[in-house]
């Protein structure tokens, strides 16, 4: 069953690149205080995450942080090299945290899975994004179809 709005988010191992390195998380820890906005991406680097989701995070983190947001976080199922190189290229800096739900775990427990094997990409993430409260799911945009419209950056902030 897809995570829906009163509920909590899973509480799984996720990875997170630092200047020091791999750093291993629990998403209870850095999902799970304060207020949260969190969205996924079917995929690092790929044309509509790369080009479209992402930067629109980039551009208006600022003005998402200024609504009383604590962090942002950008999820996929990616391993944390990726994802750390994907922030770098994409100049996340300090603004977005990149988690790595490496093994798909945190996806799979949301129920919000998405089988790309037919793109040659395996299992990976639907689109999505959610503003979290201490945890709890406040708002949730699922994205219906291929592009980014209800999980955007715009949405978000129409939202908070």
């Amino acid at each position: 069953m897809a995570l829906s709005v009163g509920d909590t988010i899973p509480n799984v191992k996720l990875t997170t690149m630092t200047v020091d390195g791999l750093k291993p998380v629990d998403s209870g820890d850095v999902l799970g205080t304060g207020k949260v906005v969190l969205f996924a991406v079917p995929g690092a680097f790929t044309p509509t995450c790369n080009d479209h989701h992402l930067p629109g995070f980039v551009m208006q983190a600022d003005e998402i942080l200024a609504k009383g947001v604590d962090r942002i976080a950008c999820i996929s199922v990616n391993d944390a090299f990726v994802m750390g190189a994907w922030g770098n290229a994409q100049g996340t800096r300090d603004k977005i945290m990149m988690l790595a739900d490496g093994n798909g775990e945190f996806t799979a427990a949301a129920g919000l899975e998405l089988d790309l094997a037919g793109l040659g990409l395996g299992t990976r993430s639907q689109r999505y994004a959610a503003i979290l409260q201490d945890g709890v799911v406040e708002e949730l945009f699922i994205e219906e179809g291929r592009g980014v419209d209800a999980s955007s950056s715009d949405s978000i902030l129409k939202a908070l």
